[in-house]
């Protein structure tokens, strides 16, 4: 369960901001969205190697 607490004098927009940002780091609902469709075991592996390769790419061409 997510808590904040709104300080003294603090803008409501302020603490509902904070609030969607530890939400979304929670990444809650990207697991509810992910969960919502099975994917095979070898889609998820295939996935995760081309997001490695295209971070190498990038860490790559920042070397140059």
């Amino acid at each position: 369960m997510l808590i904040v607490k709104v300080k003294d004098g603090e803008k409501i927009e302020r603490a509902l901001k904070r609030l969607k940002r530890k939400f979304r780091d929670t990444k809650v609902l990207q697991n509810l969205r992910d969960n919502q469709y099975y994917t095979k075991k070898s889609v998820e592996n295939r996935k995760q190697r081309q997001k490695a390769a295209y971070i190498q790419s990038l860490r790559d061409q920042e070397e140059f």
